[in-house]
């Protein structure tokens, strides 16, 4: 995987502008859908972003141990979040959930302030696509 960022360009925080992949034979494509904030019982446990964006965080990554993948095979990640002013005010405590799911793998990356998302609780929903490279 080669991070893509032209040289005359300032370098973005916490996520990359782009991500170059070149597929071998036997590597692996992991699609993870829009993970919500809530338990493996599909109950949320706080209605605090931050929190929610810890427990998504956590679903991704057992997902994509499912298939074979950890969170450096990561290549894009999509964020839709119910408040842009909630989110960035959450920057700290999202950063170091971050940090503790994902470490310091940074992906091409958008987030989205969308009006609602299907569920009613969810103040936040993290879609992931991943590279699994061949043994």
């Amino acid at each position: 995987m080669k991070i893509l960022q032209p040289p005359d360009w300032m370098a973005p925080r916490g996520y990359s502008n782009g991500v170059l992949t070149e597929m071998e034979v036997g590597s692996k494509l992991v699609f993870v859908g829009g993970q919500v904030g809530w338990n493996g019982q599909q109950e949320f446990e706080t209605d605090d972003l931050a929190e929610q964006v810890r427990q998504t965080l956590a679903n991704i990554v057992a997902i994509l141990a499912e298939g074979g993948a950890r969170p450096e095979h990561i290549v894009r990640m999509t964020w839709y979040v119910t408040d842009k002013a909630e989110y960035v005010a959450a920057y700290p405590a999202i950063g170091k959930h971050y940090r503790e799911y994902i470490g310091r793998h940074f992906p091409a990356m958008t987030a989205v302030e969308v009006a609602d998302l299907v569920e009613d609780r969810a103040k936040v929903e993290i879609e992931v696509t991943a590279v699994v490279p061949a043994r």
